[in-house]
C-alpha cells in the first residue's frame, strides 16, 4: 500500500498526450486551446467612438467655442468621413470611425442641438475623450491567447474578432466506463431485493462531462472468462478505462487476476487513504487502467483526486488547487489520507468548510449534501478549527 502523495506522483509520470485535432470554433468551449491565437490587426483597427454625440477638434473648445454647426453624420459601420471645417462637428454613433481632423467626442447627453447647432452645455471636458485609440487593447500580431487555455465563452469572441473559424484543440480521450457486478441493473429496472441500480457508472460519465470528456460506457457480469475476454478487446480500442467495482478482495473480484494475465503493467493497487483504499492503476501500451473501489464514494473522491489530475497534465491545463478553512474540531485516528465530505461557505473571501457526516463510503446520497472533499494528511490525529487543507471540489463555488 502507498501513500496518496506517491500514488498521485504515479498517475502524473504516466500521462499521455491524445493529439490536436481543428474543430469549428463554436463548438471549441470547454476545449483546451492548442496554438497562440494572434491579432491579425491592431484592435481596435482604427480610432473607435465610445459614445453617441458630437466630434470636435478640441482646439476651438479651448479657446473658448461651444457652439458648431454640425456638418454631417458619422454612422457604425460607414466608412470615415471628414471634419472639413475645424470649427464645425460631426455627429459620430457608437462603435463608427473617428472622423477625419475631429480628436474629442461629447455625450449627446452634454449637448443641445437646434436648427442644425450642437451646443455644449458643460464647461469641462477632455481632449481625447470619448474615444478608443487604434491598437490599444492589441497590436497586430500580439498574443490575445495563450496555448492551453481553456476556452471559454469570453475566448470565443476573441476567435471570432480574428477570424478564426476553425480552431486547433487537444483531442479528447477515448475512454470506457466499465461496471461490474451480477447485483446491478438498469436505471429503467426494478431491482429485487438482492439487487441496486447501476449508479456509480452514471457518475463517472457526469463527472467527465463536467470537464468536457465523452465516454461510452459497458456492464460486465462477475464472470472470470467473459471479463478477460472483453477487456482484452477494450485494452486496443480505448485509451482509459475506467472500472468501477471489483478490484477489493472479494472472491468475484477478478480484475487484478484479469490485469495480470492480460499483461496490465501494474503500477500500484491500494493507496492509504480513505474512502477508496483499493484503488488500482496500471497500464497497458497507450491504455491507462484506473480500477475504482465499486462504494461510490471511493469511486467519486478517486475519480476527482487520480483521473482529474491526470487529465489535466496530459493535456497541459493548468488548475489552481483549492483550500478552505476547517469549521470544526475533529480527528481521525487510522494512519490514512482522509477525504473528507465537506459543505463550503464562502466568508470574508475565504472558503469554510463544514463537515458532513455520512454512513461510510456506500452512502450515496451524502454526495448531495456535500460540496467538496477536504484532504487530511496521514501524519495528523487531531485537526483544529481555523486550520487550512487541500480541498477537492465537486461544484462550483
Amino acid at each position: 500500500m502507498i501513500s496518496v502523495e506517491k500514488a498521485l506522483e504515479t498517475v502524473l509520470n504516466s500521462i499521455q498526450n491524445f493529439g490536436v485535432e481543428e474543430i469549428p470554433f463554436l463548438k471549441s468551449v470547454g476545449r483546451i486551446l492548442k496554438e497562440e491565437i494572434v491579432a491579425d490587426r491592431d484592435f481596435p483597427p482604427f480610432n473607435r467612438v465610445s459614445m453617441d454625440g458630437i466630434s470636435i477638434d478640441f482646439h476651438h473648445f479651448k479657446e473658448g467655442k461651444r457652439s458648431f454647426q454640425i456638418e454631417g453624420i458619422q454612422a457604425a459601420g460607414s466608412p470615415q468621413i471628414t471634419l472639413q471645417n475645424s470649427e464645425n462637428c460631426i455627429e459620430v454613433m457608437t462603435g463608427a470611425v473617428l472622423p477625419k481632423n475631429a480628436n474629442t467626442v461629447i455625450r449627446y447627453e452634454d449637448v443641445t442641438i437646434k436648427n442644425g447647432i450642437a451646443t455644449i452645455n458643460i464647461d469641462v471636458i477632455n481632449d481625447g475623450q470619448n474615444i478608443h485609440v487604434k491598437g490599444k487593447d492589441g497590436k497586430v500580431g500580439a498574443i490575445l491567447i495563450k496555448e492551453n487555455t481553456k476556452i471559454s465563452a469570453a475566448e470565443i469572441g476573441v476567435l471570432a474578432t480574428v477570424g478564426k473559424s476553425l480552431v486547433k484543440v487537444a483531442k479528447q480521450p477515448k475512454i470506457l466506463i466499465i461496471s461490474t457486478g451480477d447485483e446491478l441493473v438498469e436505471v429503467d429496472q426494478i431491482p429485487l431485493a438482492h439487487q441496486i441500480r447501476r449508479s456509480n457508472v452514471f457518475t463517472l460519465v457526469s463527472l467527465l462531462q463536467r470537464i468536457n470528456i465523452p465516454s461510452e460506457t459497458s456492464h460486465i457480469a462477475d464472470d472470470k472468462p467473459i471479463l478477460k475476454d472483453k477487456i482484452e478487446q477494450y485494452l486496443k480500442e480505448f485509451d482509459v478505462l475506467l472500472f468501477s467495482g471489483a478490484v477489493s478482495k472479494g472472491k468475484f473480484d477478478f480484475l487484478p487476476e484479469v490485469f495480470d494475465e492480460l499483461g496490465v503493467e501494474k503500477l500500484f493497487h491500494k493507496v492509504a487513504q480513505r474512502p477508496g483504499k483499493p484503488f488500482f492503476y496500471g497500464k497497458y501500451q497507450k491504455c491507462a487502467i484506473f480500477g475504482f473501489p465499486g462504494n461510490p464514494i471511493s469511486t467519486f473522491v478517486n475519480c476527482l483526486v487520480y483521473f482529474y489530475p491526470w487529465y489535466f497534465k496530459s493535456v497541459d491545463l493548468e488548475v489552481k488547487k483549492e483550500t478552505a478553512i476547517l469549521a470544526e474540531d475533529l480527528s481521525f485516528k487510522p494512519n490514512l489520507t482522509y477525504f473528507l465530505q465537506v459543505k463550503l461557505e464562502s466568508k470574508r473571501g475565504n472558503l469554510i468548510a463544514f463537515p458532513i457526516t455520512g454512513n461510510g463510503s456506500g452512502d450515496l446520497a451524502s454526495l448531495a449534501k456535500a460540496d467538496a472533499f477536504i484532504e487530511l494528511p496521514a501524519d495528523k490525529i487531531e485537526f483544529k478549527k481555523g486550520q487550512v487543507y487541500p480541498i477537492v471540489s465537486y461544484r462550483s463555488f
